[in-house]
């Protein structure tokens, strides 16, 4: 037999939710063993559990998060299909009113896959589980990174009820959320604090399970109403996903002194007459509600530079929403996150485990995926009241100018429509909507007249009860 002539590689990542189980996946395939440190217990099938409230939300995966999975889990898609989850093409199973009216339900561009937030994470955590290189420490707390300023050696857990000890690895992987403490551990290594930007549209989110009605079970459209921004006031949306099992999932946000409530009996109600459309409204009154109504304000959007410091320690990388969180009403946080373990998994195969600055690599490179998703989701919540301390710059107006002729290009016009969806399911850069071609389309604007009102069929409306 012969001799290992390269040294055992061991990783950990701190969480164990979508991000973190995809990081665990990826690093699976250039590491030797792979520790996720989780601090809840995780359950064996597609079930609830507490630390992981954003669950009871809307979740959708685009395409470009599809694909990232795939390429990590082949297979995975299959699975979730198999287990109930819906895939609708986009944007020709989607009812959306835009800010600039609604869009017409163009030939398929991308996709979504569709599925409750238990259901998505239980079946990718059973194949990232399945590797006999992966093993989880459950009900444990990371407290602090071992190591230097120069090099992170390992982490510090606290297992509940028991005493502090030290996993030694190769590569930490932060993956830990909106309550990551990567900020304080760096600074307490002896690093500079990272820059990092807020924007906060105040804004609160109401949520509720509903059984469809029988005949709207099968098949039915994503149903989504959106702010305009342009009116000033507070920014009300909804959001109607069809998931599992003959099941709605219903989200409806509001910013400040527009927002819904927890009150179940006051769900309908907002949906019909505080959303700029009642559809929404009128499709929940007409089905069955499975549940109470879940309620967050943990929307902010905030992203850490630590691409940007001057200097990054080995061993040490951050990604998801650690790095970057962002308001949930755009969707993209799974695909981020997806994203975002594809790219950890390619920079590591591609410079290898002995190369100088590699975690730093990393954390430069995870700046594509954010970036897109960041500048997305601030370019619209920068202009709410309260949002950030000095309000939108000119660049946040000239930006948003564009895209609102966008916008109202893409209800009349499918190759805009398809070019603005490249980057909405995060399968292109932003960069495709400034090619010549696009901002000729956007000058001269939609070829078609608006449409009055939701474009659902009549199947679609008979099925839900609507005529």
């Amino acid at each position: 037999m012969s001799e290992r002539t390269t040294p055992a590689r061991t990783v950990v990542v701190l969480g164990g939710s979508h991000t973190g189980m995809l990081a665990a996946g990826a690093l699976a395939q250039v590491a030797d063993r792979v520790v996720v440190v989780e601090r809840d217990a995780l359950p064996a099938g597609p079930e609830p559990r507490r630390g992981l409230p954003q669950a009871r939300h809307a979740h959708m995966l685009w395409s470009g998060g599809v694909r990232a999975v795939e390429e990590l889990l082949p297979g995975t898609t299959a699975a979730l299909r198999g287990a109930g989850a819906n895939r609708l093409p986009v944007t020709t199973d989607m009812v959306v009113m835009g800010s600039r009216g609604w869009f017409r339900r163009w030939a398929e561009s991308h996709h979504v896959i569709l599925a409750g937030r238990d259901l998505l994470d239980a079946t990718i955590r059973a194949r990232v589980l399945a590797d006999e290189r992966v093993e989880v420490v459950q009900r444990a707390e990371a407290v602090g990174l071992t190591g230097t300023a120069a090099a992170v050696t390992g982490v510090t857990i606290r297992p509940q009820g028991g005493r502090e000890r030290t996993l030694a690895a190769d590569l930490v992987v932060d993956a830990s959320g909106r309550g990551s403490r990567a900020a304080h551990w760096l600074t307490a290594l002896g690093l500079p604090e990272p820059r990092r930007r807020e924007v906060d549209p105040g804004l609160a989110y109401a949520s509720r399970l509903f059984l469809a009605p029988e005949a709207a079970r099968e098949h039915f459209p994503v149903v989504n109403v959106q702010p305009d921004p342009r009116d000033g006031g507070p920014g009300r949306a909804g959001f109607l996903l069809p998931i599992e099992n003959g099941r709605w999932i219903v989200t409806l946000s509001g910013t400040r002194d527009g927002r819904p409530t927890p009150a179940a009996d006051d769900f309908a109600r907002f949906a019909r007459e505080e959303l700029r459309h009642p559809v929404i409204g009128e499709l929940v009154e007409r089905a069955e509600p499975l549940g109470d109504v879940a309620y967050t304000r943990t929307t902010v959007n905030r992203r850490y530079f630590y691409e940007r410091m001057p200097a990054w320690p080995e061993g040490f990388t951050v990604l998801g929403d650690a790095l970057a969180a962002f308001n949930p009403v755009y969707g993209h946080g799974m695909a981020v996150g997806a994203q975002s373990a594809l790219v950890l998994r390619n920079v590591v195969r591609r410079h290898g485990w002995e190369a100088p600055d590699l975690a730093r690599r990393v954390q430069k490179a995870l700046a594509g995926p954010i970036g897109a998703a960041w500048n997305l989701a601030v370019g619209q919540d920068v202009f709410y009241p309260g949002a950030t301390s000095g309000g939108p710059t000119l660049k946040d107006r000239l930006l948003a100018a564009y895209v609102d002729r966008l916008m109202l290009t893409a209800t009349g016009n499918g190759r805009i429509a398809r070019r603005v969806t490249d980057v909405t399911s995060l399968e292109r850069d932003a960069a495709v909507l400034l090619a010549p071609s696009v901002v000729l389309g956007a000058v001269a604007g939609p070829l078609r007249p608006p449409l009055a009102g939701p474009p659902l069929t009549v199947q679609e409306r008979k099925a839900a009860g609507l005529s």
